[in-house]
């Protein structure tokens, strides 16, 4: 029996008194891969940026392991390192990959970074690429760097921000099969923002659906698909216009 990495209680985050976010109550398993869909604006992103504490809950509470994090209290340096984001564009330095690979680590005072960085490359199949400037990448390529930067650092948690928006089916393959095998062999905690209905079928083992700020199903996979509770998502999963 698995237990929470995260619980989220009576959450809320509001912008210039506007409100983008509520969920009620949330729960993340360690180890899972969880998918959150829903349209542009659901409120999607915004959560990512809270589960990786870039900001603060305008009310409610994150609890991350055993730390809270809140409009009060501040998650430690130690646990906000442990979850890692990758977005959907990727913003890489103007140098090698390998540099762009090692970053993190030499932002963390690794410098004897070289062997990490090779076993990274080797992994998400770019070690031929080492020595190539990252602004002749191509966006598939591109993409592998900011996740190899983000792997390298082996996170508890990774967030993923729609990683496979506007690239070709052969490198949507690459990405979701090193992002399954991050999962089952390091028991990564993955959670996936996508508008791609297929992909979360491929690679979550729970679902959840965000409309105008609110959690409104979340479920194991097949259920979330087949047979969904809310009329809400049932109208999603068709494919209908939903709001």
């Amino acid at each position: 029996m698995t237990k929470p990495i995260y619980q989220i209680e009576n959450v809320s985050k509001e912008y210039n008194g506007r409100r983008v976010l509520h969920v009620d109550w949330l729960e993340i398993q360690q180890g899972e891969v969880l998918a959150l869909v829903g349209p542009s604006g659901a409120g999607k992103s915004t959560l990512l940026r809270l589960l990786n504490f870039l900001e603060e809950p305008t009310s409610g509470r994150i609890r991350f392991l055993d730390a809270e994090f809140s409009r009060e209290t501040a998650m430690p340096l130690p646990l906000r390192r442990r979850v890692t984001t990758v977005f959907q564009q990727p913003i890489l330095l103007n140098r090698d990959v390998r540099a762009n690979v090692a970053y993190g680590l030499r932002l963390r005072g690794q410098r004897d970074a070289a062997g990490p960085v090779q076993a990274t490359l080797e992994r998400v199949g770019l070690a031929d690429l080492a020595r190539r400037p990252a602004r002749t990448l191509s966006g598939g390529e591109a993409q592998r760097v900011a996740l190899a930067r983000a792997m390298i650092l082996q996170p508890d948690v990774l967030l993923l921000d729609e990683p496979t928006a506007n690239l070709d089916p052969y490198n949507v393959g690459l990405i979701e099969d090193i992002v399954r095998r991050l999962n089952r062999e390091q028991g990564t905690t993955v959670v996936l923002v996508t508008h791609n209905v297929f992909q979360a079928r491929r690679l979550a083992q729970r679902v959840g659906l965000l409309l105008d700020g609110c959690l409104v199903e979340i479920a194991d996979t097949a259920r979330f698909f087949q047979s969904p509770q809310d009329p809400r998502t049932a109208a999603f999963v068709r494919g209908e216009m939903v709001c």
